[in-house]
């Protein structure tokens, strides 16, 4: 089982639910993805009316036309199970349950959204941001490949994994990587689609691009971001430049001659050119379909 890249997350904004001027803002922004924050965003204070908030504005007329994530707090707190309500009344396409430790915390909520009689095509999202997560993350990622699982979505919780362990979030995140890395080779064992985590100086774009470069390097998906700023810079880094997309359909183009029927290597422009490289070009250019038609149907009246 693969992971499906034509699926766009490059650039998955988090809103908190708590801020009226953000979840109007939200409809009209052009990232692939929003997380409506009923969690680290809203303070205790306010949990229970940014809940009620959220809820009048998704069941309103004016929902954005992007993927929509709901990230509620953890069942064991006071206000998970009511959230969890909330949400799945909210008819999101995902709901981001934080600080996911094992399979089990994702097999309950699977559980509960059968009972419930959740249309299938309600996804679960896993924070992985403790230290617990990190070390069960082989066993997490494998239910990815459970038909009956929901679980789509991998999230780096890169603030909350430096405050459980001491590792310093250096500008090169020298220290980081190693989970990073784990992270995304679990969601492609597991078929998961896999985002990196915040930046937190939103006014620093520079540092921001460099910062989803490397993410991009590494091969997550996309990565979540804090400000609108943030979403021009995501999407351009996580989008296949147009040198790739002719590489990819030369690629393609090749393969389809009749004369390379059945053939595992060819010859390209001088370089070996292997099936495995088919893959990867097809794969590309499904994503820049995407691309493309999400670009059409923002820009069609």
């Amino acid at each position: 089982m693969q992971h499906h890249p034509a699926r766009l997350r490059r650039s998955v904004l988090y809103a908190p639910a708590s801020n009226e001027k953000a979840l109007l803002k939200s409809t009209s922004l052009a990232c692939d993805v929003v997380i409506y924050d009923l969690e680290d965003a809203v303070g205790p204070e306010e949990k229970l009316a940014a809940r009620e908030r959220l809820r009048d504005f998704l069941n309103g007329g004016d929902r954005p036309r992007c993927e929509i994530v709901v990230r509620i707090n953890a069942l064991s707190s006071i206000w998970g199970t009511e959230d969890f309500l909330a949400a799945r009344a909210m008819r999101p396409d995902a709901i981001l349950l934080p600080k996911v430790d094992r399979p089990r915390d994702i097999l309950d909520v699977d559980a509960m959204l059968d009972e419930t009689d959740a249309p299938r095509s309600l996804k679960l999202w896993a924070m992985i941001e403790t230290p617990r997560g990190v070390l069960n993350l082989g066993p997490i990622a494998e239910l990815g490949r459970d038909p009956a699982a929901r679980l789509s979505c991998l999230v780096a919780g890169t603030n909350d994994l430096a405050k459980e362990t001491g590792i310093e979030l250096t500008a090169d995140r020298r220290y980081l990587s190693p989970f990073l890395f784990q992270l995304v080779m679990a969601a492609r064992a597991g078929g998961l689609s896999v985002l990196d985590g915040v930046s937190n100086d939103f006014r620093d774009l520079e540092a921001f691009e460099a910062s989803c470069l490397e993410a991009r390097s590494m091969g997550f998906d996309g990565k979540t971001l804090i400000h609108p700023a943030q979403i021009g810079p995501a999407n351009a880094v996580f989008a296949p430049s147009s040198e790739a997309i002719a590489e990819a359909e030369a690629i393609v183009t090749a393969f389809a001659d009749p004369k390379n029927a059945g053939r595992g290597v060819i010859s390209l422009n001088g370089r070996m050119v292997e099936r495995l490289h088919l893959e990867m070009a097809q794969t590309l250019l499904a994503r820049a379909d995407a691309i493309r038609d999400k670009d059409n149907r923002e820009t069609a009246p």
